[in-house]
């Protein structure tokens, strides 16, 4: 699946799954610009990938227009072009139940995940479109297909994001761009940590067990084997693929 000579840009590319998929970008031979909120972060995260391949970084919120515009032109004069947008930014928000939602944090949660969704491909569609091709991944979840009780904000941040591929895929299609979403399960990685704490901050542990149980696999996957399917939907054999949905979930299949 290689990607040499593609230019690669990866939101929330310092930590979790966007930094398991630079590196399984950059071993493909890709080049890749990370972008996170903190410099420190990226700094660090480039440090990390550099041995690789070759690897740039920026600090940027994906829910600021200026901020967005600004990753975008420092990726296309580093690479040259953009040939893979991984849209992966996100938060988890505060484990709230609906009638005891803070309006704040559905706001900060639909923010991120939502609004630096549709900015992202606001600006890396037209630099796209120039060269007729290119392959925009969005990270969606398993809880962009169902409901769970104590997650609305984050639940309905996913299920929009599902529908914006879908709604990018139809309009870049006649552009040679593809658009797809990945959905894992849960995965081993800080904001799970975040969410099972969040859940019952007593017994974290506890609540990591129940979700590994929900799954016929028994366990979380690992932020490798969600960066695997992302490297698959960027490359050249899922050349026909855009639209798409890609659960990654263990057998959870929840569509």
């Amino acid at each position: 699946m290689s990607l040499q000579g593609k230019g690669a840009v990866i939101t929330g590319g310092a930590g979790g799954i966007g930094l398991a998929a630079a590196q399984a970008f950059l071993e493909e031979g890709a080049s890749v610009v990370i972008v996170d909120l903190k410099e420190e972060a990226v700094n660090e995260g480039v440090e990390k990938l550099k041995k690789h391949g070759t690897c740039y970084g920026i600090a940027a919120d994906v829910s600021s227009e200026d901020d967005v515009k600004k990753f975008v032109e420092f990726a296309e004069n580093k690479l040259g072009k953009i040939d893979v947008f991984v849209n992966n930014a996100g938060i988890e928000g505060k484990y709230q139940m609906i009638t005891e939602t803070d309006v704040s944090n559905f706001e900060a949660v639909t923010r991120v995940n939502v609004k630096g969704v549709l900015l992202g491909m606001k600006h890396v569609i037209p630099v796209m479109a120039k060269n007729k091709s290119g392959s925009i991944i969005n990270t969606a979840s398993v809880g962009g297909l169902i409901g769970s009780p104590g997650m609305a904000s984050y639940i309905a941040s996913k299920h929009a994001v599902i529908g914006l591929t879908r709604t990018a895929a139809l309009e870049t299609a006649d552009h040679g761009i593809r658009v797809n979403s990945v959905c894992p399960a849960p995965v081993n990685t800080r904001m799970m940590r975040a969410i099972e704490s969040g859940i019952n901050p007593a017994d974290p542990e506890g609540v990591h067990e129940g979700f590994a149980a929900a799954v016929p696999m028994k366990r979380y996957a690992e932020a490798q084997e969600i960066a695997q399917v992302m490297l698959f939907l960027a490359s050249d054999k899922a050349s026909y693929i855009t639209g798409s949905q890609y659960t990654v979930d263990g057998g959870m299949n929840p569509n």
